[in-house]
């Protein structure tokens, strides 16, 4: 498993990062590898962090008692996955599935909400590279909305 630091400086979730940022970040993460169908997070658990994925594939669920879940988005290697853990109450929003076996870096939320309480300079760029996120994640499931509930065609 490589190196958090080198890892944090080349994914495009931080491309051109200030390197002492990246210092910083690289003190609250660890490399993490999971099996294709083992879940990285279940909807309501506490979210403890996020994930920068290297490779693999990840599926963002909603979780239906009694029938399939409902795929929100998929997820691959260079992208980003976690966003709970930014907003109180800090609680996973959907289920977490490895599709295909998933390598990469676990962010710890604690170490890197404190650290962006003592320093705002790395809170902000950390809200300036999130919020677009969530846009994108309302999207999707905006997006999956629509295809679930939409009109028939007449």
């Amino acid at each position: 498993m490589p190196d958090p630091k080198s890892a944090l400086a080349k994914h495009p979730f931080f491309a051109g990062i200030d390197p002492a940022i990246v210092e910083t970040l690289a003190e609250c993460a660890h490399g993490v590898s999971f099996p294709a169908g083992q879940f990285l997070a279940r909807e309501g658990e506490p979210a403890s962090g996020f994930f920068l994925l290297e490779s693999g594939t990840v599926a963002l669920e909603l979780h239906r008692p009694g029938r399939m879940p409902i795929v929100l988005e998929t997820l691959r290697e260079g992208e980003v996955v976690g966003t709970s853990w930014v907003i109180a109450p800090y609680r996973w929003s959907c289920d977490v599935r490895a599709v295909e076996p998933i390598e990469g870096i676990a962010i710890d939320a604690r170490c890197l909400r404190g650290k962006s309480e003592s320093d705002p300079q790395l809170g902000y760029e950390l809200l300036k590279r999130f919020l677009p996120l969530f846009v994108q994640r309302l999207e999707a499931v905006r997006l999956q909305l629509l295809d679930v509930y939409g009109e028939s065609p007449a």
